[in-house]
Order: C-alpha cells, then sequence, then structure tokens
C-alpha cells in the first residue's frame, strides 16, 4: 500500500512493522519515526486506527482468561531451560512444576501411541461391553 506521496519512512515499511509500533516493540527513534508518518499519511494512519481498535476489541473480548499456575510455571521454567541454553528435562522424568513427565513423545520415537477416552480400553469398547 502506498499513498503515492514521498515520505522519509516507505509505507511498506511502516505497514510492515505496524504491530511492533502498537505492540511498543521497536526503540522510540522508530517509534517517532513511524509517528510522523502517521501524521503525514492518511491511508497508514487509517490502517493504525483500524487494527488498534481491533487489539482494544480481542482484549475486551479475550482478554479476561487466567492461566493455570502450573501452566504458568511450566512455560515460564522452559522458558528459562532456552535461554540458558540448557538441555530440556528428560521428559520421562518428573517435571519440576509439578507435572509427571509425559514419556517419550511420537515426535521423538516417530510412533503414534493409543490414544484413549476414560472409560474406554484399549480395544475402543467401554469396559464390560461389546463392540459393534
Amino acid at each position: 500500500m502506498s499513498c503515492g506521496e514521498p515520505h522519509e519512512t516507505d509505507c511498506s515499511e511502516v505497514l510492515d512493522h505496524l504491530y511492533e509500533y502498537l505492540d511498543r516493540e521497536m526503540p522510540d527513534g522508530d517509534r517517532e519515526k513511524y509517528r510522523e508518518h502517521f501524521d503525514e499519511c492518511s491511508p497508514c494512519f487509517e490502517k493504525y486506527g483500524l487494527e488498534r481498535e481491533v487489539k482494544k476489541l480481542v482484549k475486551r473480548c479475550c482478554g479476561h482468561d487466567d492461566v493455570p499456575s502450573d501452566l504458568r510455571a511450566k512455560v515460564m521454567n522452559r522458558i528459562e531451560v532456552i535461554r540458558q541454553g540448557q538441555e530440556p528435562l528428560d521428559a520421562s522424568a518428573p517435571d519440576p512444576a509439578g507435572g509427571h513427565g509425559a514419556g517419550p513423545r511420537e515426535e521423538d520415537t516417530g510412533v503414534a501411541g493409543p490414544r484413549e477416552t476414560p472409560g474406554m480400553t484399549h480395544g475402543g469398547a467401554a469396559a464390560g461391553g461389546a463392540t459393534t
């Protein structure tokens, strides 16, 4: 997208980094450069306004889900392990966040394990029931 007017910062560059601008994930100098562009370029400013409103709507409608504390702890632990460049924990060992480990994953073995539903036997029928 381009408005056809010359700008110090090209419209395509501004729009490529729009979410970084909206999320404040860029240096202040770049933010100022983009803010100037929005002041000069109405098509980009319109796109910025639309995306800002979409973010507000999503936050209002979906931003209230609480993350279970054990899941948060596991994710934060995994992030820390990756940041430190450590080897991941053995999947079959107990998880320090309180889990029990999951054993080898399908990606590791190349073999899909049985997927059971509570009350189902390995044959697929409920315990004590007949198959059809």
